[in-house]
């Protein structure tokens, strides 16, 4: 690949743990890869990787192909692209904006329409996968796009996706798969925290638990992922439980809409509103199950931390 070449250069929005693991899959692959985020500490680290840093998204998506948006939320993504300093001020006509945050489809369909009529091309790709997965570029994306969006975008999705589902040819059905992805999601983590956190009340070995049920028919990828994390009594965030509240928000919000009960995501919402209302908000999304702990006074693994 001849990273010299403008269609070789692609710009990273938001260097977080995510969004510096795909920035650093990408240079991997060859492209000449520029960047920005709030922290000043990530756009060193991808300095220190072979990356450009930038002081804006505008910076950062000049003479890139594809400008990828790797932010919390539809409102940072609105402030990425069309604020002061946005990315849509220097984007080169026919380029493509990847937007992989989590957010309500009718955001995203409102961010291509207005996105799409100067020009450029959106790509509506939220993902699924932690930082191992963006650094390994093997992440899964749940897009929506033109075909026009898809083709400009494919080189740089295959540097950071081990798989790329093509949902439909409209920005806002990616965001709405990603949301049913979501609600189970965050409905497997209340569970699992409410089932390891009730075995440790009923004087169970919890590590013998976490074995038995991980072969067994109740086991779920999350029962799987998670659980580790309370048997360690470590809450470093991977994941927090803040995206949570905010994501079954959203399903909460799209179920109103459309006059459909969704009852099983309002109670995990619930869990995960009280937990970050005890304080734990930024920690791992598996702190419900000290939640549940300090409700019945149940002792987990050091839940000092």
């Amino acid at each position: 690949m001849n990273t010299s070449s403008a269609a070789a250069r692609v710009a990273v929005i938001g260097l977080g743990s995510m969004g510096l693991g795909m920035a650093r899959s990408l240079l991997k692959a060859g492209f000449d890869v520029s960047g920005c985020d709030v922290a000043q500490a990530a756009v060193t680290r991808l300095a220190e990787a072979g990356g450009r840093g930038a002081t804006s998204p505008a910076q950062a998506a000049q003479d890139a192909s594809v400008v990828v948006s790797v932010v919390v939320n539809a409102a940072q993504t609105e402030q990425v692209l069309f604020g002061p300093g946005g990315a849509a001020e220097t984007m080169a006509p026919g380029a493509v904006f990847v937007s992989s945050a989590t957010m309500d489809p009718e955001k995203a369909k409102d961010f291509g329409r207005r996105l799409e009529a100067t020009g450029r091309l959106y790509l509506d790709a939220p993902m699924s996968g932690g930082a191992v997965r963006a650094a390994e570029g093997s992440l899964v994306f749940l897009a929506s796009g033109s075909e026009a969006a898809f083709a400009k975008a494919r080189p740089a999705l295959d540097a950071m996706a081990g798989k790329v589902y093509e949902l439909g040819p409209e920005a806002g059905q990616g965001a709405a798969f990603k949301m049913i992805n979501q609600l189970l999601a965050g409905v497997h983590i209340a569970a699992a925290s409410e089932a390891i956190t009730f075995a440790a009340r009923q004087g169970l070995d919890i590590r013998k638990v976490y074995e038995v049920i991980t072969a067994s028919a109740g086991n779920s990828w999350m029962f799987e992922n998670r659980v580790p994390h309370v048997l360690d009594g470590d809450y470093t965030p991977r994941s927090s439980v803040e995206i949570f509240v905010k994501d079954l928000g959203i399903v909460q919000d799209m179920a109103r809409s459309a006059r459909f009960p969704v009852p099983l995501a309002a109670a995990a919402l619930q869990m995960f509103l009280a937990t970050a209302g005890a304080g734990m908000g930024a920690d791992d999304d598996a702190s419900v199950a000290r939640l549940y702990a300090r409700i019945s006074g149940t002792p987990l693994p050091d839940d000092e931390k």
